[in-house]
């Protein structure tokens, strides 16, 4: 009866660990849930005053496809003030949320066979997406010792005649990695000697970045700029994941093909949603700024916990609200009835051993890691590690 698209779909591991959290919660287990990529913050006051407004002022209807003018507007200003680029308002999408502006890419460029190459460890929906648009994933296998990032050189030997396009992530989900310029500037050399690859260049963290690192988009290589689309939101700098609002910014011909897509699928994203979006752009950004610093007092911390338990491999994430730890040390070691021959094994027998919820790193194409969202509060995350240490440290 099912199609058989659907059924050689994977489900989302983040969110079924999500579940399965929210599960043992309801069941009066202390369960501390850390699988979910989600900021644990309020949506700031000024940004759902506006969403009010909007009901207030009567913003209950039909929006057009690619959102309101107002909105795209503010999108583009946001654009030229934060990354030096210019865009018009027709060329934006606004979205049901990050996810579907990537999946609209991706469906509107992709035909039967062409090839996506997408660098690994990556967000689990990628691969999913090149599969339900019946194109191939050409995964280019990264080392925590490059800091995840993947070099001109590996992109260059994974492109053939039929790459399309290149799916990059910066901030990096699940690693937390941010590509350098001067390791962008090589792989900008490579896409200049490959005019047929579409560069989708996924900036949802752009703002989670810390220390001395800093958000460059391949759009500002004013060369490619034509070739390369720009995947963004709300969800995570302005903790609105629920409001569900995301964008695109591409080139005239590939934004008329994904809002003919969404024109077809869900029409266009809520209106009360677009004007609370459009007050995030517009209005103060201390918010982002007293998040961001608060991601990154976790960040430490999360670091300096991992780095206590022997066993325990990983790079220092550079943005985002993720830890990725390679856990292989593990394999082979039993404890009671568990025996740990790998990383899915390791994330059941903490959740059903510690009461801490982590997602399979198989899922993001690191078969050997736990993904560690720290977007939690201090209390819980170090209560998490303590509780993983003793269950670790039992592990012969």
């Amino acid at each position: 009866m099912i199609s058989e698209r659907i059924k050689n779909l994977a489900p989302s591991a983040t969110l079924m660990m999500s579940q399965m959290a929210g599960e043992m919660k309801a069941k009066g287990i202390d369960v501390i849930n850390l699988s979910v990529g989600e900021p644990d913050f309020a949506t700031p006051e000024h940004i759902c005053a506006a969403g009010k407004k909007a009901i207030e002022d009567g913003y209950t209807r039909y929006t057009p496809v690619d959102g309101y003018l107002s909105l795209r507007e503010a999108i583009c200003e946001k654009l030229s003030r934060e990354n030096g680029l210019s865009y018009s308002a027709d060329e934006i999408v606004v979205s049901g949320g990050g996810k579907q502006g990537v999946c609209n890419v991706v469906m509107s460029l992709i035909n039967s066979g062409d090839e996506v190459i997408i660098p690994a460890p990556y967000w689990v929906s990628y691969p999913q997406m090149v599969e339900l648009a019946e194109g191939k994933s050409v995964i280019v296998d990264t080392s925590i010792e490059n800091n995840y990032c993947m070099t001109a050189e590996e992109l260059e030997s994974a492109i053939t005649s039929k790459t399309k396009l290149l799916i990059l992530c910066s901030p990096s989900n699940p690693t937390g990695s941010v590509y350098k310029k001067e390791e962008l500037d090589r792989i900008a050399d490579v896409l200049r000697r490959h005019e047929q690859v579409y560069i989708l260049s996924d900036e949802i963290y752009e703002h989670i970045i810390f220390g001395d690192a800093k958000h460059y988009s391949l759009a500002q290589y004013a060369d490619l700029r034509e070739r390369v689309i720009v995947a963004n939101g709300v969800s995570k700098a302005y903790a609105m994941t629920g409001w569900r609002i995301g964008w695109i910014a591409a080139s005239k011909e590939i934004v008329k093909a994904c809002k003919k897509l969404q024109g077809q699928q869900t029409s266009c994203s809520s209106s009360i949603s677009q004007k609370a979006a459009e007050a995030a752009y517009r209005g103060s950004q201390e918010c982002v700024e007293n998040m961001r610093c608060a991601f990154e007092k976790r960040r430490d911390l999360v670091v300096k916990l991992a780095e206590e338990i022997e066993g325990i491999k990983l790079n220092k994430p550079q943005g985002a609200f993720y830890l990725l730890m390679d856990i292989s040390a593990y394999f082979g070691k039993s404890y009671d009835k568990y025996t740990i021959s790998s990383a899915k094994d390791l994330c059941l027998y903490l959740l059903e051993e510690a009461w801490v919820t982590l997602v399979d790193g198989a899922a993001f194409g690191s078969p050997k890691t736990l993904r560690l969202s720290y977007a939690a509060s201090e209390e819980q995350l170090i209560e998490a590690f303590k509780r993983i240490k003793k269950a670790l440290m039992v592990l012969k």
